[in-house]
């Protein structure tokens, strides 16, 4: 990563739709994956408003549809569709990879899952979190590689979190067979994942035009929460405050994703992590909540090569 980190005039409280102001995305095809809620559907929302085609990929596409009707009514656009993809299941992902054509110039990886609680085994043998947030994703960007290289300057976007900082990825027991399995730190080394896709899908990549950026969207209280005791909101809200921040909107926590996915700002720009529209800088220790940063593992070339070809035996 360069000394120099990239800066907008954007920040904390900006919104997707101040982010994407002036931009023109007519003739562009995007995808969003986890768009029936939270971020996800803030992010389509304003692909679309700016003269897209999006694709909601979705688990519940009967939620979907119902999102991708208000997306049309509220940005004018009909070229808002659904299509039904699980991403902790490689059939389903390699079907929606399948039934794509034409090229693809958005990918926005949004969908997860975090911190469930018990141990949880996917469709296709690993850990949930590790599959559905990174695997899934890895298997759908690889499917679509081919779309992604015939828009000729194709952007994916991975939505990480600041969770990678509570853990790297354990190479030797990412399935927890034989450590104590740990709610938030395997989501932690699932979001570190995201990171080192974007690193190494740049770095294999950028020949082919395509160029990917991770990022942190900020706390915010979504459906990904669903899986946390009742109480984890009004705490986690109460650790923001104390250390000086706050929760974003939904419309605030979509506008990194959509500054990626879309602004001429970051044109060119991959294999970096960012957090309130701005590249965020190195730490080498864990904060508390709100106060950012990107641990030196999740950028690291030879993890992500590495997560690259374990990922690969994986999903083929």
């Amino acid at each position: 990563m360069s000394p120099d980190l990239i800066k907008t005039p954007f920040g904390f409280s900006s919104t997707a739709a101040e982010v994407i102001a002036g931009v023109d995305l007519s003739g562009k095809r995007a995808v969003v994956t986890g768009a029936s809620s939270g971020i996800g559907v803030e992010t389509a929302r304003a692909l679309a408003a700016a003269g897209a085609a999006v694709t909601l990929a979705v688990r519940n596409t009967e939620t979907g549809e119902r999102v991708a009707a208000d997306i049309r009514q509220s940005t004018g656009n009909d070229a808002v569709d659904v299509a039904a993809v699980e991403l902790s299941d490689l059939a389903s992902v390699n079907a929606f990879t399948a039934a794509w054509s034409g090229p693809l110039d958005i990918l926005v990886n949004n969908a997860g899952v975090m911190a469930i609680q018990e141990l949880t085994i996917s469709a296709s043998g690993h850990e949930m979190q590790f599959a559905t947030n990174h695997l899934g994703h890895f298997a759908l960007a690889l499917g679509l590689h081919r779309a992604l290289a015939a828009a000729g300057s194709a952007r994916i976007v991975s939505v990480s979190s600041g969770g990678h900082l509570r853990s790297p990825v354990v190479f030797d027991d990412i399935d927890y067979a034989f450590r104590d399995y740990d709610p938030f730190g395997a989501y932690g080394q699932s979001k570190t994942a995201n990171v080192l896709f974007a690193v190494e899908a740049t770095r294999r990549w950028a020949s082919d035009g395509i160029v990917a950026n991770a990022l942190m969207p900020g706390g915010i209280a979504t459906p990904l929460q669903r899986h946390l005791p009742a109480h984890y909101a009004a705490d986690a809200l109460e650790a923001f405050r104390a250390a000086g921040t706050d929760f974003k909107t939904v419309e605030q926590g979509a506008a990194t994703s959509v500054l990626l996915a879309a602004s001429p700002l970051v044109e060119g720009v991959g294999g970096r992590y960012f957090e309130n529209c701005n590249e965020a800088a190195r730490v080498y220790r864990r904060g508390g909540p709100g106060t950012g940063g990107v641990a030196p593992y999740a950028l690291d070339a030879a993890n992500a090569e590495r997560l690259w070809e374990l990922s690969l035996a994986w999903v083929q």
